[in-house]
């Protein structure tokens, strides 16, 4: 069964249905991620599918949460963002209704997943992870200590239990993310 924290939170789906995050991925390895279709990061989409393929019949669930707070870099309505991704990318993983996920107007998924794993700092020997580094800084030079997530492809994986295990940031490999997830699956 999913935690006491995530078990009853709910969810809009982009076809704008509830979903219930305990009832529905009881059991389940979850990867959530917000998201943007004109991001630097916006090619993770095919990393993300392809994990999605290699370990989805084993338990692990990826929930897709577009995002426009950073850049305006989600734009378009829920469909037009859907037919992006899966043209573009051959996304099957869940996708649900564009979200805040900082501010007054956050999901309240995402301020539950921010209070259990704040920022996890960025890859600086990735390209991008300099470059949001120094733009961040420079708009608060405290930045890192606060849990607001920062840019777009910000992961949070949750166990079976629905704990929240470990925040990646976009500049985090994929491969470390994968790790984590084959360890769970396998608990």
């Amino acid at each position: 069964m999913i935690g006491q924290g995530i078990k009853d939170i709910t969810v809009i789906d982009r076809k704008g249905k509830e979903v219930n995050i305990g009832e529905t991925y009881a059991g389940k390895v979850l990867l959530i991620v917000n998201t943007a279709t004109r991001c630097g990061f916006t090619p993770q989409y095919e990393e993300l599918e392809t994990l999605y393929e290699k370990y989805s019949d084993k338990g692990l669930e990826i929930l897709d949460f577009p995002c426009n707070q950073f850049g305006e870099q989600a734009p378009g309505t829920e469909d037009e963002i859907h037919e992006f991704c899966t043209l573009t990318f051959g996304t099957k993983f869940p996708q649900f209704k564009k979200i805040d996920v900082n501010g007054e107007n956050a999901s309240p998924l995402f301020v539950y997943l921010k209070s259990c794993c704040g920022f996890a700092g960025f890859d600086l020997d990735h390209p991008i992870g300099k470059i949001l580094a120094d733009m961040m800084s420079k708009k608060d030079p405290d930045y890192a200590s606060k849990p607001d997530i920062k840019w777009n492809f910000t992961k949070f994986v949750i166990d079976r239990e629905g704990n929240v295990v470990r925040r990646f940031e976009p500049t985090a490999p994929i491969s470390d993310i994968e790790n984590l997830v084959v360890e769970l699956l396998a608990k």
